[in-house]
Formats: structure tokens, C-alpha cells, sequence
């Protein structure tokens, strides 16, 4: 995967999980990476600021202590901040809904926003915004987080119409079930019942995930805009 040079990476949420080995992805390729995380403490060897990507100051204040870290602006963002609150259509409340939608879509769109003010001065960068099989596959339960990992995909391509044209990409890398804390407390049976439904017969890891992410922000993918692309075993081909 080929870049001229390192640049500067912001990786939302990449405190943990998929994010952080995103993030360290990045870092390991040689790029300036800096993440964004709610509380606590950066990951070791990352450098970090504070976000709250469901608050436009805040998007703004962290995009701004990123560039100072940097030297200059965020050229490839990765927008994976996201929260879920599953429960039933009937049962679910407005707030589960707002809430998820207003972090995993609209916290996307905030991130985006303030990130095309740099690139459109360089007349180049990258915006990947990570999604799930969720969001094209649907599931019980998940109204609110498959709506908004949904939205991710007309929120890329409506980018990629705007700014193609200015050297920016827009993808959307949907991930599926993955290999980490949460699915390892998973019990047995249930994890049986997913494994049954996933043509490659295993959990993803977050490494490969990351690798995918890395690829469409590189040079190689240049030429690559507007794009979903599943990391999910086949669970949600065709969708």
C-alpha cells in the first residue's frame, strides 16, 4: 500500500477495540496518528485528545489540539466513535434512538465537516467511515444502530459527489462480528448460532479490519470513492 509520505491520522473512538488497532495500524505504517477518546487515558504509545463527537465545540477544540500535535491538518480521518442501546422497536425510547443516531451518524457527519476544511486546502485526503453488517443486513433489536450505520454509506457518497473532485475520498468499511472483548464473553451457544450464519466460519479480527482501512486510505485506492466494503466473513453479501 503505497503513500509518498506519512501523514496525519486522526482515528476517532481509538481507544479500544477496532479503533485502536486501527490507529495502531497507522502508527506501525510510520503515519503521525493521534485518536480521540471520552475519558481516561490515551493508549500506550498513542497520543490522544478528548472528544465528544455529539458536540460540535468539542469536534472543533479536538480537531484543533490534533492539528497542533500534527503541525498541520488531519489528512485521513477515520470516523469510529459509536455507542449502541439495543432493545425492541416497541420498548425502544426516543433517547436510545436520538442517541445512537446522534454519535454514530451525526457524530461521523460533525467529524467529516470539520476535517474537509484542511483537506480542501491540500486538494487532498481521505474520510473512512466505519460502519457495520448491521447497517446493510439489519438485525433485531438494533433499530437505532442499524439506521444510523446506514446513513454512513449516503453520508460517503454525497462527500465523494462534493469534494471528489478536490483529491478527497470518501469510503464506508462495514465490519461484522469481530474478535474482541465483547464477542469473547459471548456464551458458547451463541456463539455457535453466529458462527453458523458467517460463510467463513470465524470471528474477524481487528487487524483485519484495520488492513482494509489502511488500503482505502492509501494511494492505492485513490481511484476508489463512494465504496461499502464489507470485512464480514460473507455474512452480508448481496446487501
Amino acid at each position: 500500500m503505497s503513500t509518498t509520505e506519512a501523514r496525519n491520522v486522526l482515528v476517532t473512538g481509538g481507544n479500544r477495540g477496532i479503533g485502536l488497532a486501527i490507529a495502531r495500524a497507522f502508527a506501525d505504517a510510520g503515519d503521525n496518528v493521534v485518536i480521540t477518546y471520552r475519558s481516561g487515558e490515551p493508549p500506550e504509545g498513542l497520543q490522544g485528545v478528548t472528544c465528544e463527537v455529539t458536540d460540535s465545540a468539542s469536534v472543533d477544540a479536538a480537531f484543533t489540539a490534533a492539528e497542533e500535535i500534527f503541525g498541520g491538518p488531519v489528512e485521513v480521518l477515520v470516523a469510529n466513535a459509536g455507542i449502541t442501546r439495543d432493545t425492541l422497536l416497541m420498548r425502544m425510547s426516543d433517547d436510545e434512538f436520538d442517541s445512537v443516531i446522534d454519535t454514530n451518524l451525526a457524530g461521523a457527519f460533525r467529524c467529516a465537516r470539520r476535517a474537509a476544511t484542511g483537506m480542501i486546502r491540500k486538494r487532498r485526503g481521505r474520510i473512512v467511515l466505519i460502519s457495520s453488517v448491521v447497517g446493510l443486513y439489519g438485525s433485531p433489536g438494533q433499530a437505532n444502530y442499524a439506521a444510523s450505520k446506514s446513513g454512513l454509506v449516503g453520508l460517503a457518497r454525497s462527500i465523494s459527489r462534493e469534494l471528489g473532485g478536490r483529491g478527497i475520498t470518501a469510503n464506508v468499511v462495514a465490519p461484522g462480528f469481530i474478535d474482541t472483548e465483547m464477542t469473547a464473553v459471548l456464551p458458547d451457544e451463541q456463539k455457535k448460532a453466529y458462527l453458523a450464519n458467517i460463510p467463513a466460519g470465524r470471528f474477524a479480527t481487528p487487524e483485519e479490519v484495520a488492513s482494509v482501512v489502511r488500503f482505502v486510505a492509501s494511494d492505492d485506492a485513490a481511484y476508489i470513492t463512494g465504496a461499502v466494503i464489507p470485512v464480514d466473513g460473507g455474512l452480508g453479501m448481496g446487501h
